[in-house]
């Protein structure tokens, strides 16, 4: 009976412990690499309205930074002069603070997606300088004072500074010249003194465009005017950018004394495009660009793994400098790379597939 009783103890402890090994919580990013550097990504709103209640699922338990992909640009939020559409952001900061997590505004000043009205008068003619400064102080003001004490840090001007170095010809800088970015800061700035403030660009690794923000960075800097970091957009592909072209920019930008974030992070699985030629040319060009419609061949799997693996490592390396990397979408299905440059393309670029399982470099990190 002695002997009977000791087995039973002993299978209910083998037991027991089976169960909490069984019950012990799945790791998350958050868990696993939020000790470098903020874990976010970009949401969009059908996450937030429960169209998609399982991209919303993992963006609450993954990640504790989030950041509207499009529903803050200023055609959506503001496409009006006198019209606001507060709805979808306003359920983003709702999500973000239920959540714990830090919301990053994206974005405040940019030429693309900019809404008709912003910078035309009712002819349709640029506006004078007054016009479009009082313009840029309500539409960052009005915004920054609606999430004040919500928003952990603002995107205030994207996309400003083309490859070789000079100002993109935008309506901001056609009518204000360079005078536009110190601008804006400083509209930031009054509206909320508290609130980080960020550049933002696509291309950083490219010498010309990295010297130019390094000027401005400084510039800014002179002037006695906020700026906290500066994002390199990860828009990424197999062959794009040289690894360590990035790194020396990352450094240059790190040298100004901000911190660096890698913003917008996707890595494109399938081939670039030739951007000089027309990609509409032939059926065969289309088919060429788009390879993986049924599957993703375990080569490519493997392949894209290793190159967002050797990125991720370097990121924590330099996590003493890079306070937030952000990828751009949760999943696979929900990419704007699938669409880009040929419409309808397949694309694998983020950090979960398209039934929502995270990808291996992760998980072999984790």
């Amino acid at each position: 009976m002695k002997k009977y009783m000791i087995l039973l103890a002993a299978i209910a402890i083998v037991a027991s412990c089976t169960q909490k090994v069984e019950e012990a919580p799945e790791p998350t990013l958050k868990d696993a690499f939020g000790e470098h550097f903020l874990i976010g990504v970009a949401v969009n709103q059908w996450q937030m309205n429960g169209t998609d209640s399982m991209g919303a699922a993992i963006a609450a338990k993954h990640f504790n930074s989030i950041v509207p992909e499009n529903v803050m640009k200023s055609a959506e939020i503001h496409p009006a002069e006198d019209v606001w559409y507060w709805d979808a952001m306003d359920s983003l900061v709702a999500f973000g603070e239920a959540n714990g997590q830090a919301i990053i505004g994206h974005c405040l000043i940019w030429h693309s997606q900019l809404s008709n009205w912003f910078a035309v008068d009712e002819k349709g003619k640029p506006v004078t300088p007054e016009v479009l400064k009082a313009r840029m102080k309500t539409h960052i003001t009005t915004i920054m004072e609606r999430y004040k004490g919500k928003i952990h840090g603002y995107d205030v001007v994207n996309e400003a500074i083309i490859e070789d170095g000079s100002y993109r010809k935008s309506p901001f800088y056609e009518i204000l010249g360079e005078e536009f970015i110190p601008l804006a800061f400083q509209y930031a700035h009054e509206a909320d003194p508290d609130v980080e403030l960020y550049l933002n660009d696509y291309g950083m690794n490219v010498p010309g465009r990295r010297d130019a923000y390094v000027k401005l960075i400084r510039q800014l800097q002179e002037r006695g005017l906020r700026i906290d970091a500066i994002g390199m957009q990860g828009h990424m592909g197999m062959d794009y950018p040289d690894f360590d072209e990035f790194f020396a920019s990352l450094d240059s930008f790190a040298s100004t004394g901000i911190k660096v974030m890698i913003t917008e992070w996707d890595m494109s699985a399938l081939p670039t495009a030739n951007r000089s030629a027309n990609v509409s040319d032939t059926e065969e060009y289309r088919a060429s660009l788009n390879p993986y419609t049924e599957e993703w061949p375990d080569s490519a799997r493997q392949a894209w793994n290793e190159r967002m693996g050797m990125f991720f490592d370097k990121f924590i390396e330099k996590a003493d400098v890079i306070s937030r990397v952000t990828v751009w979408g949760v999943c696979d299905r929900e990419s704007w790379k699938n669409n880009f440059p040929v419409p309808g393309r397949t694309d694998y670029p983020v950090y979960f597939d398209r039934e929502y399982n995270m990808k291996e470099f992760l998980k072999e990190r984790m």
